[in-house]
């Protein structure tokens, strides 16, 4: 990891200087964390305090690991969470060094001044291009540079495709960090041309075919995806969606750039367009499936598709399908899936008479005497678990053959070069493990499998036959435990299913051959091997027609397989089980594996096959430590691709030989192409930016220009006499607020943030005046939970003014009907009532029930005011005009409102009667104080009739607390 190329010493020259501040821009797999952290290390010293900002826990750690190699270890980079408290994170910072810490806490610690910010050497921003004016990263920036000139700033992002939509979006990111010089690294930099390009790779490119059903499946989905694309965009004239095409559907980001378009319309379109943006993420996803998933896999997801579509979370009957789904090209995309996996025949009607002497033991135990192999017999023999009229297909993807042939063609080669090392008595450097990389673990559990079970004498297509074979029975599985779930549902939704059903399973029970199968199975199971000949047939059964094609034949697979099937299994096998393979029936034995190989140890390097997910800069430390000659790129990645070259240029005489592996024709093919040259514009792009780009001037604000220096006393004394305002203008903040955006904002707006731990309220704006802010998901959470009422209630007790601010979101509209798309997690309490129809319960519309929830609060607390925010930004112009005329707030009697006291603290005469308090229902720490201000004594408090204690307390707490002291229930 010390190695570095000559690209990165010329990076390190121009940004290693403590006194310039700038922003780096690298392409994906260049080395930027090798960069960063030979960056950090020359800092590493007890006299400079250098923070680490922007970095997930995962980073964090790889960053540690990195650092620990360079040779930091005293004490290296220490990490700031949330479990260390302040008194620790105080000697942490005094301490000086490499310090890891969270937006958030580092911006209250400012505030509070808990780290020395004037003596800080510099901070290392990464991930820039998230940084906007409401980022906490745009805050601590802020603070930063009120206090601390001379320290530098670093700020890194390798995500050059983030930064270049909106207006000069690379002018706003260096506005926004105060910075005034770039420096970008694409991958076409003369530099890093010169740098690569030294010792390049052997790189073998195979491009393979898909299959013909492969091919008119992936036909048949960008058929879809263009059908998909057209709906929307006439569904939507008003909105610009040119970016909308099917290349940049490809990306995950297209989501996102959808969502961002219908925003501001969201709440006006109606749910045939919200489906069509669900459907081109669904349709992405069957293309990525189909070049990843076996047949199996991609089949059963299919079904979930299916099943999805044809009812509701609730069990009732969908109304908005996919339209997709009623396509020619969807029946292609289903048909030709299942004939991947399996073809149906018409079954015997009746079964054969079940011959007693026909079995295995007995047959092989002949052709052992007359000294007859059986082996193929065995081969062709149908196992009894597979239902009769269904013969498995189980094609394969056609990369797990080609994978095979790399592999011994690899082998061959080590083999070559060992007898020629032996010839020449020269050591080559590397190992001879092969890497093989793909793109999730879910593709390497699968080849992992392949590899394992790949039976090398079949025919070509059928090496990993073994493998499917396991995956189809519990494919299998699957749909029978499917089909007795249904068969249970539709028991219980009435009598006449319950009837049906029943007359179902009494057939089911009748019917001689499913017994005799049964008995087999169960056979089988006790320890005897396979019949020879075809298992017993059973009769299939129909089924209704319904409106959507596909959904109906599904229902009759299940209904089909179900019958076929016959086989007593746990019902709560669900789909992960077509992924994760176990057989219940295999037992290790554990003393066999001990016995054949005594020895333990590592294995032998040419005995080694690594198969590892592509993952972020942590790949460099992996290739560097396995050092391996031959990676097999099952799936290509550009970012890889380029770690395997700067692997190589780093490792000068060691030969390194790369198969890249591509379906031809295929998204994946298309995808790979599409991002290499997305970067290229995007790089484009920010040059071209960066050299027609106006430097924002950073001028200090001065504390004397502001505007709100002059204040109105009152307009009743000398005629509004006005006089300079000594203290600056403040809002205490709770410290949970800082996950918003609103705090950032006021700071901004040059309002001195103050972050306490307050009991009432989220922002104290003067010394009568409290807010409570609530965000839509919030305010739906809130009510569900009834979290509000009682808040409501501490600020109705303690302040004069008590306010609450419902905003909304900058991107989004101002308007309730967003409440349709907001999900709450929090189980009702049951103090709202709920619409019923008849024994099903009819949810409220969204709107109506916020509504009317808000309506019933401002009858509850006439005093509470309601303030409607279309954005964090209107906030503060409202918190602004709030603060006009009042004074300043004092942040310890905010701190002490609500606050409980430590119940030792008032140890005496009225210790007993608080503990005694402290357990009645609805007084609680919040508002013991105030109880006890109210009533001098426990009698007194019996005495008060329901309506004044409720007056006291609140409705809900109060009558809690009546009806305990009289008539001894307690509900909570």
């Amino acid at each position: 990891m010390s190695t570095l190329l000559p690209f990165h010493k010329k990076i390190l020259e121009d940004i290693h200087d403590p006194a310039t501040s700038e922003l780096l821009v690298m392409a994906r797999g260049l080395g930027m964390r090798r960069v960063i952290c030979t960056l950090m290390k020359i800092y590493d010293s007890p006299k400079n305090l250098v923070l680490l900002v922007n970095a997930t826990q995962e980073e964090e750690r790889n960053i540690v690991e990195e650092l620990s190699i360079l040779g930091c270890h005293n004490p290296g980079l220490r990490v700031i969470g949330y479990e260390t408290g302040s008194k620790d994170r105080q000697a942490l910072y005094n301490g000086g060094g490499l310090v890891s810490v969270t937006s958030r806490i580092l911006v209250v610690d400012m505030l509070q001044s808990d780290i020395p910010t004037e003596l800080i050497t510099g901070i290392i921003v990464l991930h820039a291009e998230r940084v906007t004016p409401t980022a906490l990263e745009a805050f601590i920036v802020r603070l930063y540079r009120e206090k601390n000139k001379s320290g530098f700033l670093k700020a890194f992002t390798d995500q050059p495709e983030s930064i270049t939509s909106g207006l000069s979006p690379l002018r706003n990111i260096m506005k926004e960090l105060q910075l005034r010089k770039v420096h970008m690294y694409p991958r076409f930099h003369e530099d890093v041309k010169k740098s690569l390009e030294r010792r390049r790779a052997d790189v073998v490119e195979l491009a393979q075919e898909m299959t013909e059903s492969m091919a008119d499946i992936h036909h048949a989905i960008i058929q879809c995806m263009n059908a998909t694309l057209s709906e929307l965009k006439k569904s939507n004239t008003a909105s610009d969606l040119d970016e909308l095409n099917v290349e940049n559907a490809y990306f995950r980001s297209f989501d996102i750039i959808v969502r961002r378009k219908l925003d501001p319309v969201w709440h006006k379109v109606g749910p045939k367009t919200k489906q069509l943006v669900n459907d081109l993420s669904t349709l992405r996803q069957l293309l990525f499936y189909l070049v990843t998933y076996d047949p199996i896999q991609y089949h059963a997801y299919l079904e979930t598709i299916i099943a999805a579509n044809s009812t509701t979370p609730s069990g009732g009957a969908r109304q908005h399908q996919s339209p997709w789904l009623l396509t020619d090209a969807a029946n292609i995309i289903f048909k030709y899936a299942k004939r991947r996996c399996y073809l149906t025949t018409t079954p015997h009607e009746a079964a054969p008479a079940l011959d007693p002497s026909n079995d295995s033991d007995a047959w092989e135990a002949l052709d052992e005497l007359q000294g007859v192999s059986s082996a193929k017999d065995n081969t062709d023999m149908r196992p009894p678990w597979l239902p009769s009229g269904m013969e498995p297909v189980l094609e394969e993807l056609p990369k797990w053959e080609l994978l095979g042939e790399i592999l011994l063609e690899i082998e061959g080669e080590i083999i070559r070069q060992q007898l020629a090392q032996k010839s020449t008595t020269s050591s080559n450097p590397g190992s001879d493990a092969i890497l093989i990389v793909t793109s999730s673990t879910r593709s390497c559990q699968s080849l992992r499998e392949y590899l394992s079970m790949m039976d090398h004498d079949a025919p070509r297509g059928a090496k990993g036959r073994p493998m499917l074979m396991r995956r189809f029975r519990n494919y299998l599985f699957w749909k029978k435990a499917l089909s007795h779930q249904r068969m249970e549902a539709k028991a219980q939704a009435g009598p006449q299913a319950s009837k049906t059903t029943s007359g179902a399973s009494g057939a089911h029970g009748l019917s001689a051959a499913l017994k005799r199968k049964d008995k087999l199975v169960l056979d089988k199971a006790n320890g005897r091997r396979r019949m020879r000949g075809g298992a017993a047939a059973a009769p299939t059964r129909g089924a209704e027609k319904s409106k959507s094609g596909h959904i109906q034949d599904d229902d009759e697979e299940t209904e089909r397989i179900a019958s076929l099937f016959p086989l007593g299994i746990d019902k709560s096998v669900s789909l992960h089980g077509i992924i994760d393979i176990t057989d219940d029936n295999e037992v290790i034995d554990m003393d066999i594996l001990l016995s054949e190989d005594t020895s333990y140890g590592l294995l032998a390097a040419e005995e080694t096959v690594v198969i590892s997910a592509y993952s972020d800069d942590t790949d460099d430390r992996m290739l560097a430590e396995l050092q391996p000659k031959f990676i097999v790129m099952f799936e290509p990645c550009m970012e890889f691709a380029r770690r395997v070259e700067v692997y190589r240029s780093t490792h000068p005489g060691l030969g390194v030989r790369v198969y890249h592996m591509v379906y031809r024709d295929s998204c994946e093919e298309h995808k790979y192409l599409a991002a290499i040259r997305k970067e290229k514009e995007s790089f484009e792009r920010l040059i071209r930016e960066r050299g027609t780009m106006l430097m924002p001037i950073l001028e200090e604000q001065r504390a004397d220009t502001r505007s709100d220096v002059i204040k109105t006393i009152s307009s009743r004394i000398a005629g509004g006499r006005r006089e300079l305002n000594t203290e600056p203008s403040r809002v205490i903040v709770d410290m949970r607020e800082f996950r918003s955006a609103l705090p950032s904002l006021l700071h901004a707006a040059y309002i001195k943030v103050v972050p306490a731990t307050l009991t009432v309220g989220d922002y104290v704006l003067a010394p009568d005046m409290c807010v409570e802010r609530k965000s839509l998901p919030d305010l739906v959470s809130s009510f569900t939970s009834g979290r509000l009422y009682t808040q409501c209630e501490l600020m109705l007790v303690h302040y004069k003014h008590p306010i609450l601010l419902i905003e909304f979101e900058e991107d989004k509209a101002f308007n309730l009907d967003l409440l349709s798309e907001v999900k709450s997690y929090v189980k009702p309490t049951g103090k709202y009532p709920v619409k019923t129809k008849g024994p099903s319960v009819v949810e409220p519309d969204p709107t109506f029930s916020i509504q009317s929830k808000l309506a019933l609060l401002t009858l509850a607390f006439p005093r509470l005011r309601i303030i409607w925010s279309s954005s964090p930004y209107a906030s503060v112009q409202i918190f602004n005009d709030l603060k006009h005329n009042n004074p300043e707030p004092d942040t310890k009697k905010a701190i002490a409102t609500g606050a409980g006291d430590d119940p030792e603290v008032g140890a005496g005469v009225n210790a007993q009667a608080e503990e005694l308090l402290r357990c009645l229902p609805g007084i609680n720490d919040k508002n013991i104080k105030y109880v006890m201000n109210r009533v001098k004594t426990v009698k007194e408090l019996c005495d008060m009739s329901s309506a004044q204690v409720q007056g006291m307390l609140g409705v809900e707490p109060g009558k809690a607390c009546y009806e305990f002291m009289h008539r001894g229930e307690r509900k909570y």
